[in-house]
């Protein structure tokens, strides 16, 4: 299909953009990468009358450490996360996600900021970022406004940016040296979305306890999904099999799924299940290391 007429802008400076944001309203969407906007324009599910292209905008695609985050832009591609040394050494979660994110021609273009922005409980990083503890930077006519991830996901296809403000950072705080986290999920086929999925991330204290857990469930729910009855389950203590057991079981009555083309709700409830427990071992494995 075609998508309806729209108007096309192309900021050349975050100022430019925030300005055409603040002029245009909720008329208005942001282009990054497009892989979920466009199909969507295409069906006409969504229907801006403008389109604010915002690739030219300088400085907004990097990976780095700093003041104890690593610090992603909003317009970096997945492609970046799947190939970042940074990436696959301290937060090889983010790798897992990336890599499972459609397909190549995909990722080359999708961007994280877009992936977050787009609020769709079915997409791959918001449960990571759930799990990481990340936080949003939303920058619009007052400048710079910091949103905990917890607090971003508001209902579906809805998040917590104003509608005069761009995602323009992630920022996640690099707690602890012995941490390890995993992604993991089931799809149809390679580089669907997922059936369910389970993020973990875990930090252990000198003698092995866990000093901070997250988890996070991809499309289980309305909106994704922080397992905090999972997380507390496993809270200072051993990760030991009946603990993992115990937090597993706990992080699938937290999700919320209903029944679809991709299988009955129960079935999506005991792949969390299994989901969290392999996650975990995976991340635990990683922690050790």
């Amino acid at each position: 299909m075609i998508p309806a007429s729209f108007e096309y802008l192309r900021p050349g400076s975050l100022n430019e953009a925030i300005a055409m944001l603040s002029e245009h309203g909720d008329e208005a969407k942001i282009l990054s990468g497009g892989q979920s906007l466009i199909p969507m324009m295409k069906f006409r599910l969504s229907r801006p009358a403008c389109l604010i292209d915002i690739n030219r905008i300088p400085n907004l695609d990097y990976i780095k450490e700093e003041d104890g985050y690593l610090k992603i832009g909003g317009l970096t591609r997945e492609t970046a996360l799947e190939h970042s040394d940074l990436i696959r050494s301290r937060f090889p979660i983010l790798h897992d996600t990336s890599f499972v994110i459609a397909d190549v021609q995909v990722r080359n273009l999708a961007t994280v900021g877009g992936n977050l922005a787009h609020g769709d409980p079915a997409n791959d990083h918001p449960a990571t970022m759930l799990a990481l503890d990340a936080e949003i930077v939303a920058t619009g006519p007052q400048g710079e406004r910091i949103i905990p991830i917890k607090d971003f996901f508001v209902a579906i296809f809805t998040t917590a940016l104003r509608p005069e403000e761009i995602l323009t950072e992630i920022r996640i705080p690099m707690n602890g040296s012995r941490r390890g986290g995993a992604y993991l999920k089931v799809e149809r086929k390679v580089g669907d979305y997922a059936t369910a999925g389970v993020a973990v991330q875990v930090t252990l204290n000198d003698r092995g306890d866990v000093q901070r857990a997250g988890i996070g469930l991809t499309n289980v729910g309305p909106t994704p999904i922080k397992a905090t009855g999972a997380e507390g389950a496993l809270a200072g203590k051993q990760l030991t099999d009946e603990g993992i057991a115990e937090a597993a079981r706990r992080a699938s009555e937290e999700a919320q799924p209903s029944s679809d083309l991709r299988g009955p709700a129960e079935y999506k409830t005991a792949l969390v299940q299994e989901l969290t427990r392999r996650a975990l071992y995976r991340a635990w494995e990683r922690a050790k290391k």
